[in-house]
C-alpha cells in the first residue's frame, strides 16, 4: 500500500503534517513490504523536503500514484484525486455551510473520506486530535493580549517560538497582577490551557473561593459544566441529562464573570446548550472580564463576543462594551480583547505534528493493515460516491435543493 503526505493547499497555509520525518524513517522501516510512505514537496510544510529525504522518504511532486492521502486541513477541492482514500479535518459533520462544496465533490470524485475527528475508541473518545496544543496555544496567547492591553510586560508571539520550552521560557518574564483567571473546559483543549498556567505556577482554587476570596497574588479556576450551568425548572444538574438535552439548562456563569479578568474559553460547546453569557450582558460594569481567549472560536457560539475568527497574522480584536460591535484591537481603554484564532496548533507546529503522528501510529496504521477495521468504517463519511449509514442523516446537508421521502 503507498501512503502519501500531501500539501496543505487551504490558505492561509497550514504548516503542520501528519507525520514528521523520524515517524515516517521509522514505519517505512517496520512495514516495508506492506506500506510505503512518501511525502509531496513543499515549501511551507514546517518540516523542509531536504529533512524528510535525509531519512530516506521519497519526497515527489506527483502524489497521484499513492492509495491513501494523509493531509490536515480540507483539501482544496480542485486539488482531490478522483478514486482515492483520505484523511483530514473535512469540518463538514456539523454541516458548515462553507464546505458544502467540498463533500459534494468528494461524492463525485468516488473518494473515500475519512475524518480525524470522528475517529474514536471504542468507549467512544476521540484518539486523533490537535486539542493539546490548541489549549496550550490559546493559553500563551491570552497571556500575550493581556500583556498588550495593559502595557504591563512584553513577551514573543506564540509562533515566534521555537518550540514550547522557548515558549515557556518567555512566560517567566512575565509578573501579573493579582487578577482572576477562568479557565472553562477540563478535556484535553482545557488541561493544555492548565499546562501553561501551571508553567506560570498560577495558583488554583476551587469556585467558591474564586467567587468570594480576595488573593494578592495572581489565581485561576477551573470550571467544569456543572459549575456554571444549572436546570431551569429547579436549579439542579444532571451529567448524563445535560449533555444528551442540554436545551433544558440555563447558564448562570456572570458570577464568574464579575469575578475573573481573564477567560480562556476551551470547552466543547453543543448549538443547544446556553451559551456562557448574552452579548448585552458585557454593557453592565459587574462584567469584569476584559481578556478573552476564545480557544474553541465558535462563530456566535458559546463565547458571544466571538463574532469572527483572528488570525495568527491579526490575533485579537475588540469589541466595544456600550455598542457590542468590533473595534481596532486595544483601541478603547475599557473594551473587551478577543483572541479566537481558529488553528492555533500552526503556532507550534514542529511539536504538534509530533504528537498527532503519534496518535495516528498508535489508532490509524494498525487499522489500515487490517481492514474492514471498526474504528475507520466508523470514521468513513463518503465512499462508493455516496454517505456512508452513518452519515446519511447529512443527506440534505450536502443536497439542500433536492426532496427526500
Amino acid at each position: 500500500m503507498k501512503i502519501g503526505i500531501i500539501r496543505e493547499g487551504k490558505n492561509p497555509p497550514d504548516k503542520r503534517s501528519p507525520f514528521t520525518p523520524d515517524q515516517l524513517q521509522s514505519l517505512n522501516q517496520k512495514f516495508e513490504g506492506q506500506l510505503k510512505f512518501y511525502v509531496e514537496s513543499s515549501p511551507i510544510r514546517c518540516f523542509s523536503d531536504e529533512e524528510y529525504e535525509s531519512k530516506g522518504v521519497e519526497v515527489i511532486s506527483d502524489i497521484s500514484g499513492c492509495d491513501v492521502l494523509f493531509g490536515v486541513k480540507e483539501v482544496p477541492i480542485a486539488n482531490l484525486i478522483s478514486d482515492k482514500t483520505y484523511f483530514f479535518f473535512s469540518h463538514t459533520i456539523k454541516r458548515q455551510a462553507y464546505n458544502r462544496g467540498l463533500l459534494q465533490a468528494v461524492l463525485e470524485k468516488n473518494i473515500r473520506m475519512i475524518d480525524y475527528e470522528v475517529l474514536k475508541n471504542e468507549s467512544g473518545s476521540r484518539v486523533v486530535a490537535f486539542g493539546r496544543w490548541a489549549g496550550v496555544v490559546g493559553a500563551y496567547n491570552a497571556m500575550w493580549t493581556y500583556g498588550q492591553k495593559t502595557g504591563l510586560f512584553e513577551i514573543k508571539r506564540a509562533h515566534e517560538c521555537f518550540d514550547l520550552a522557548e515558549m515557556k521560557q518567555e512566560l517567566q518574564k512575565i509578573q501579573l497582577p493579582p487578577i482572576k483567571i477562568i479557565l472553562n473546559g477540563s478535556g484535553r483543549v482545557g488541561n493544555g490551557a492548565k499546562e501553561i498556567l501551571e508553567a506560570m505556577e498560577i495558583k488554583e482554587v476551587g469556585t467558591e473561593d474564586f467567587l468570594h476570596q480576595y488573593f494578592d497574588e495572581p489565581v485561576f479556576v477551573q470550571l467544569k459544566s456543572e459549575d456554571f450551568n444549572r436546570r431551569k425548572t429547579d436549579g439542579g444538574f444532571d451529567k448524563n441529562e445535560f449533555y444528551t438535552s442540554p436545551e433544558k439548562y440555563e447558564s448562570h456563569f456572570l458570577k464568574f464573570a464579575e469575578e475573573g479578568e481573564m477567560l480562556i474559553a476551551a470547552a466543547y460547546w453543543d448549538p443547544k446548550a446556553p451559551r456562557l453569557f448574552e452579548l448585552k450582558d458585557i454593557q453592565s460594569d459587574d462584567f469584569g472580564i476584559s481578556v478573552i481567549a476564545d480557544v474553541t472560536c465558535d462563530i456566535n457560539g458559546s463565547v458571544p463576543t466571538t463574532s469572527k475568527a483572528s488570525t495568527i497574522l491579526s490575533p485579537v480584536y475588540d469589541v466595544d462594551r456600550q455598542t457590542m460591535t468590533e473595534i481596532e484591537a486595544f483601541g478603547k481603554q475599557n473594551s473587551i480583547s478577543v483572541m479566537a484564532i481558529d488553528n492555533l496548533p500552526c503556532e507550534l507546529p514542529r511539536e504538534a505534528s509530533r504528537d498527532f503522528g503519534n496518535q495516528l501510529i498508535q489508532w490509524v496504521i494498525p487499522a489500515l493493515l487490517d481492514e474492514p477495521a471498526p474504528i475507520l468504517e466508523k470514521a468513513t463519511i463518503a465512499r462508493d460516491g455516496d454517505l456512508t449509514l452513518e452519515f446519511m442523516h447529512l443527506t440534505d446537508y450536502v443536497y439542500p435543493d433536492e426532496k427526500f421521502q
